[in-house]
């Protein structure tokens, strides 16, 4: 272990974070359910996955729907998309005033087509005038509640439009408390490897305190990152995919320990088992059978399992269904250490091309641009 002092937690404005560890939002994943589990293993800050401003503002029902927090979820944290900086200043405002959230996040580095395509996610931070005001709105909407604001970009559109540390910048001048990094373009989306140089750059570019995210693994792989760019904090997403005791590990971590949670079958299906009973807590036994089913692969990752009970685990709809398939599992099978440091999820291939509105890149003002928002519209960040 490095003799590196870690630090004790993170500070966004008024919010104290004891682990200096953050939930990545991920569409269709980081429901009530799924940050409740998580939190269960260890402190940090668990965001709901990406609201769309518009739908908000305009009372959509599913979006509506999307903003539910678990019992115990006593810090209510929001990822917030939005192009129109009217928009996102109202849905802020709501978020703080009616929902009780004390903090809110905004994604700038959703890399999915359909998002660039309209110069929302990982294409906006190119506009700089129009960052700034979407920035200025948000955070002058939850100022009066005491809400840290802070956002999510990544480097650029691609390494010949790199926007981060402008990005940064403008994030800091506007009031922003802290910026997440991740260290891959637009047109990377989640292949190849993560920069953390460039987290780096932008620890030492701006006061405000930077958070790395892109190639965290296991608690080992969060110090690391730490060590090596100064960020004040990490923010994981696919490297806690059927695996919710990561953030058990990186409490440990940063409390000094050294551990490495290596679950035996019978573990893991216990831990699917709690997975499946909070999902129907909150969404009914039908609906969140169904929505467990998305992580069946995931939690079954390099064990022996063969296709056919994977197939079957991926069909339940009842929780009886599920107990009567996980008591069938070998429960002294032991973790499949292969499978340790090696991605999850979702990795796909670098893009040739980003979709972008017509005449996107001509300049980096547009603080008079006016685009196009889908009320309804959610992806990933």
């Amino acid at each position: 272990m490095s003799t590196t002092v870690l630090p004790t937690g993170l500070r966004l404005g008024s919010l104290h974070v004891a682990t200096p560890v953050v939930l990545a939002p991920m569409a269709g994943i980081t429901n009530a359910a799924y940050r409740r589990l998580c939190a269960e293993q260890g402190a940090g800050l668990y965001v709901c996955e990406m609201i769309t401003s518009r739908g908000i503002v305009e009372r959509d029902p599913v979006t509506l729907g999307m903003l539910v927090f678990d019992e115990l979820e006593t810090v209510r944290s929001v990822q917030l998309y939005g192009t129109d900086p009217v928009y996102v200043g109202k849905a802020a405002e709501i978020l703080c005033a009616e929902y009780g959230v004390r903090h809110i996040d905004l994604n700038f580095g959703c890399p999915v087509p359909k998002v660039t395509r309209k110069g929302g996610g990982g294409a906006l931070p190119w506009k700089r005038g129009l960052l700034g005001r979407i920035l200025e709105e948000a955070v002058s909407a939850a100022m009066p509640y005491d809400v840290p604001v802070t956002m999510k970009t990544r480097k650029g559109i691609d390494e010949d439009h790199l926007t981060f540390l402008d990005a940064g910048r403008i994030a800091q001048e506007a009031g922003c408390a802290a910026i997440a990094l991740h260290g891959r373009t637009v047109a990377q989306s989640y292949s190849g490897r993560a920069d953390w140089d460039a987290i780096g750059a932008l620890v030492q570019h701006v006061d405000i305190p930077v958070l790395g995210n892109g190639d965290i693994w296991e608690a080992g792989d969060a110090l690391r990152m730490m060590q090596q760019t100064g960020a004040a904090g990490v923010v994981v997403g696919r490297g806690c995919l059927g695996r919710p005791w990561l953030f058990r590990d990186l409490a440990a971590a940063f409390a000094g320990e050294t551990v490495a949670t290596l679950p035996t079958l019978g573990e893991v299906a216990a831990m699917m088992r709690r997975h499946a009973e909070l999902l129907v807590q909150h969404l009914g036994e039908e609906r969140g059978c169904k929505e467990f089913r998305k992580h069946v692969s995931w939690y079954l990752k390099g064990f022996a399992a063969g296709g056919e009970m994977r197939r079957a685990l991926a069909l339940i709809s009842t929780l009886a269904e599920l107990d009567a398939l996980l008591s069938r599992l070998d429960p002294d099978e032991l973790f499949p250490v292969s499978e340790l440091g090696s991605p999850r999820g979702r990795q796909g291939s670098p893009r040739d091309k980003v979709a972008l509105p017509e005449g996107w890149l001509r300049d980096t003002d547009g603080a008079e641009v006016h685009l196009s928002e889908d009320a309804t519209e959610v992806t990933g960040g």
